[in-house]
């Protein structure tokens, strides 16, 4: 049986189906027997009858408890040995060092941040490549705009550094050129 639906033109009422028209036809669901959970009262009577397992499973959540909430403000842990503790060790202190290179137009290409190493030559010995590196991966802190245009001076730039590398640093800037390469 077809039945025929009809869209209601714009100016027309809205005629409402009669109920049930679009509902399926009914079948009949076949007969089944009953479903049965198996065991479901007498868990608790199984439980009561096996009582030593029952006060083991309670002692194991509340020992998992007590470890789990750790131990309180009283101290340590009893029962555990004491490690030695974990010795801290003590921080660099760096420090801020200017250092003069020889040649200013090197420093121009360094930016804060960039990593260099500080190699000294020394000016008494032009022709016996006497060169040493004083600091290596030394972190640029500033690079100071020059003051005096003078060629033969160098350029002035504040490397971070450690304090003991700082205390070498000024001890060769007294007696060599020191020049810097990016690492």
């Amino acid at each position: 049986m077809s039945v025929a639906r009809s869209f209601p033109s714009p100016s027309s009422p809205v005629v409402p189906l009669p109920l049930g028209t679009d509902a399926p036809a009914t079948c009949e669901v076949p007969h089944f027997a009953p479903v049965r959970v198996r065991g479901g009262r007498s868990q608790l009577r199984r439980l009561l009858r096996h009582r030593r397992r029952a006060a083991a499973a309670g002692l194991a959540v509340t020992a998992a408890a007590l470890v789990a909430a750790g131990p309180g403000e009283s101290g340590p842990a009893r029962g555990h040995p004491v490690a030695e503790p974990v010795r801290q060790h003590r921080a660099v202190e760096r420090v801020s060092a200017p250092v003069r290179i020889a040649d200013g137009a090197t420093v121009r290409l360094l930016r804060p941040g960039d990593r260099v190493d500080v190699i000294a030559a020394e000016e008494s010995a032009p022709g016996r490549g006497g060169a040493e590196v004083v600091a290596r991966g030394a972190r640029v802190s500033k690079v100071p705009e020059p003051l005096d245009v003078a060629a033969g001076s160098g350029a002035l730039v504040v490397l971070s550094v450690p304090r003991s590398t700082a205390a070498r640093l000024a001890g060769a800037s007294a007696t060599a050129r020191l020049a810097v390469t990016l690492c």
